[in-house]
Formats: structure tokens, C-alpha cells, sequence
């Protein structure tokens, strides 16, 4: 069985629901064959967030680690490429916090990459029928903030764990009034076990284009 630590957000922004959250609780409930995925809840707050990260690290001991947010108006199931050194809070997180231009880790690398075979992971998530990309910016609010943390803890203090960063589409309900693409949490479920069973199953990322001209 491979360990995988699993983690969602609570709600942020005035919202009742994050789908990140939602969709991490359904794989848990039925994960796919060979996964022990254990589920977390993150706080959407700068440092509480990591600190919450870095303790559920400890305690499970992962081989892999997937981390999930919400993007508001993106169309699908976005793996990230990239984390950046770098915390810039367009709003506040729920405990009003709002960095402006300060490091993830001070002293750290500008940036990391992902662990995981992200080309490949998009890959497994349309096969299975689910729109999906890949994505080179995190932004720079806690989902950019947990992705860094997590890449530096990799990179500083567990080399063998492989780890990265997925952001899902709102929910349906949450863009009624809105011209703004949505996932159904079913379907983001679906989409992240065919990802976490590729994630388990290669570290050698495929060889396709996922790149973007602007």
C-alpha cells in the first residue's frame, strides 16, 4: 500500500463549501486500489496552514503528497508545474492576514518544482474523462503558500516523499450567477483518484506539449 497524505481547504472568502475539500473526502471514502490516502483539512490561513501540513507529515509518514484548492473561473482540474518563493494576498485569508511581497521561507530557493509526473497526471485525469491541465502559476495566496512549504519540506527534510499541487474549479452551486466554469464534486473526485493512482504508479513524467505562449 502506498501512503498518500491527501489535503483540502475550508472555506475562504465568505464561501460555505470548498470543493478542494469536498472532492479529498470522497477519494478518502474510496480510494483508489493500493492507496491508503488519509484526508486532511487545512486552514485557509498563512502558517497555520503549513503548520497544520507539517504535523499530518509526521504523524502519517507519506510516500506521496497531493495538495488540492480551489481556483475560481479556471475550467478543469489544474496540476501545478511550480511553486515561487513568494506570498502576495490579493485578500485576506480567514484570519485577516495579507501578506504583500514576503517569502514562503525566508532565505529559500525562488522556486520548486513539483515531484510528481505532472504531464502525466493530466494525462490520467482526461483518460478517465475529466477535463484537466497543467498549470504554471499557483498564484501567490495559502494554495501557492501550502505548495512552496510542502516543496521545501520535501526538498530540506524528506527526499524519498514525491509531492505537488492540484487546483479544482468552484462548485456548480457557487457560480450560479456567474458566467464562470464549475466541476461537480463527483467528478473532481473521480478525476483526483485517476491522478493520485498515476502519481503511485510513475515518478517519470511523459514526454508531451503542455506548454503556454503568454
Amino acid at each position: 500500500m502506498t501512503r498518500v497524505l491527501l489535503t483540502g481547504f475550508e472555506p475562504f472568502d465568505g464561501a460555505t463549501r470548498n470543493p478542494s475539500w469536498e472532492a479529498v473526502r470522497l477519494v478518502a471514502a474510496d480510494a483508489p486500489d493500493g492507496l491508503e490516502v488519509t484526508p486532511l483539512r487545512l486552514s485557509c490561513v498563512f502558517g497555520q496552514a503549513v503548520d497544520e501540513l507539517r504535523a499530518a507529515v509526521r504523524a502519517t509518514d507519506p510516500e506521496l503528497v497531493v495538495c488540492v484548492g480551489q481556483a475560481h473561473g479556471r475550467p478543469d482540474i489544474s496540476v501545478e508545474r511550480i511553486a515561487v518563493n513568494i506570498d502576495d494576498a490579493r485578500i485576506p485569508d480567514n484570519a485577516g492576514r495579507r501578506p504583500v511581497d514576503e517569502p514562503v521561507v525566508a532565505g529559500g530557493p525562488a522556486a520548486y518544482f513539483a515531484t510528481l509526473p505532472v504531464k502525466a497526471c493530466v494525462a490520467a485525469v482526461r483518460e478517465a474523462g475529466v477535463p484537466a491541465s497543467l498549470s504554471h502559476s499557483a498564484g501567490t495566496f495559502v494554495c501557492n503558500h501550502v505548495f512552496y512549504a510542502l516543496m521545501h519540506l520535501i526538498a530540506v527534510e524528506r527526499p524519498t516523499t514525491r509531492g505537488g499541487f492540484v487546483h479544482l474549479p468552484s462548485l456548480p452551486e457557487q457560480v450560479l450567477e456567474q458566467p464562470v466554469p464549475s466541476l461537480p464534486t463527483a467528478s473532481a473526485a473521480h478525476g483526483l483518484r485517476a491522478l493520485l493512482a498515476c502519481a503511485a504508479g510513475r515518478s517519470i513524467d511523459v514526454h508531451t506539449f503542455e506548454g503556454t505562449i503568454h
